[in-house]
């Protein structure tokens, strides 16, 4: 990845105006925050600014609300939330450009802290829209990108004011990327991608994207059935898109000429019922019934891709790789992610993690905080993933 500026590089910061794209876009209920996670996110980025001398504005966006004002979508409520998290007064003004707005922010004492309303109030602001974009930027003097969840989108907050403003990452969007660098961009090989979710037609990108840049891709979940299908095996009533074997096969092709290993399931669980704690059985792949469904993989698969694993440098994991909500259908997926955070805790792997329900899997086996790094920013990390360009990261890059 080509280098891009951080916070520390921007120089003397006394006195000036930071634009801060944060993601704010947090649950609530009632009118209060139920998750602060994205709030506490931000805390680095806004006390590394504080600290040298800048007064911070903050943008962010919430909801859909299509360019009108939906007062449900305000980020009022939220300025208060994060006063909490951050531990010093946050103001709020219900615009994002003009004079007033302006004033309120050469008001602010030293240090101090404004969040500004709804982006997504505009119009212009989704459309990536050049006035819009230039009203915003003179209220500042820098524009930092906190936002990496954004960053797959081209909107004035997070691509447009780069163009206009020095443009800096911010702490969390700079440990993003550095963490995806070494997780595809310039990895210690082999390199290992887990691959697990419900659909091989939600991942025909990214499947094709990693065959190219991985050494081994190990396929879970309901995808995993979709594969076997093709390969010939009998799934029986199991999640499997049978429509896309001709797909599988490309698939498989572009990794035998790339030199990817394809790892597959060798053994099964399976039930006849889709819910918690359902009497199954493990077996091979020849030995599925008709009206049976696989719903995990079985203890040799677990053993063949933890033995994979301990071959590995680097893993990056996307999805899970069975039914993980429901017990007892969540033992491949936790025993594999206690073996990867093992191994990266004793700092033999780096192990890097995203996506929602990935980011729910890994704290369901109680192993998050062990991995290198792991990313909540959803669509923008499987977009990413894919090898498809973020806006929000290009425009830091130039």
């Amino acid at each position: 990845m080509p280098a891009f500026k951080r916070i520390p590089d921007a120089g003397n910061l006394t006195g000036k105006v930071a634009l801060v794209r944060v993601d704010f876009n947090v649950p609530m209920e009632n009118g209060l925050v139920t998750d602060d996670t994205r709030l506490r996110a931000a805390v680095d980025t806004v006390q590394s600014l504080r600290t040298a001398g800048a007064k911070v504005a903050l943008l962010a966006h919430f909801g859909r609300p299509k360019g009108e004002r939906v007062a449900e979508m305000s980020l009022a409520p939220i300025a208060g939330a994060f006063a909490k998290v951050l531990g010093a007064n946050v103001s709020f003004i219900a615009d994002c450009k003009g004079d007033h707005v302006k004033q309120a922010i050469a008001e602010l004492p030293p240090a101090g802290v404004i969040l500004l309303e709804n982006t997504r109030f505009y119009k212009g602001e989704e459309k990536g829209d050049a006035d819009l974009a230039r009203e915003i930027a003179a209220l500042g003097d820098l524009y930092v990108n906190d936002a990496f969840s954004a960053a797959h989108r081209r909107h004035v907050s997070t691509a447009v004011l780069a163009d206009l403003l020095p443009a800096y990452a911010g702490v969390t969007m700079e440990a993003e990327l550095d963490a995806l660098d070494k997780a595809l961009g310039q990895p210690e090989r082999p390199v290992m991608a887990i691959v697990g979710g419900a659909k091989v037609s939600s991942k025909i990108d990214l499947l094709k994207n990693l065959v190219s840049k991985v050494d081994m891709l190990a396929i879970g979940g309901g995808m995993a059935n979709t594969f076997l299908a093709a390969d010939g095996v009998n799934v029986g009533k199991s999640l499997c898109e049978h429509d896309l074997a001709e797909t599988v096969r490309e698939i498989q092709a572009a990794a035998k000429a790339a030199g990817c290993e394809i790892l597959l399931p060798r053994d099964v669980v399976v039930a006849r019922e889709f819910k918690a704690n359902a009497e199954n059985r493990t077996c091979g792949l020849s030995d599925i019934a008709a009206d049976e469904m696989v719903l995990d993989a079985g203890a040799e698969t677990i053993r063949h891709l933890t033995g994979a694993l301990s071959r590995a440098k680097t893993v990056i994991w996307n999805g899970p790789l069975g039914a993980f909500e429901l017990t007892p259908f969540d033992t491949a997926t936790v025993k594999l992610a206690e073996a990867a955070a093992g191994l990266a805790k004793s700092g033999k792997l780096v192990a890097v993690a995203g996506g929602g329900d990935t980011v729910a899997a890994l704290n369901h086996a109680g192993v998050a905080d062990d991995f290198t790094f792991v990313s909540t920013a959803g669509g923008a990390f499987l977009e990413w993933m894919e090898g498809k360009e973020l806006p929000g990261v290009t425009a830091l890059l130039k």
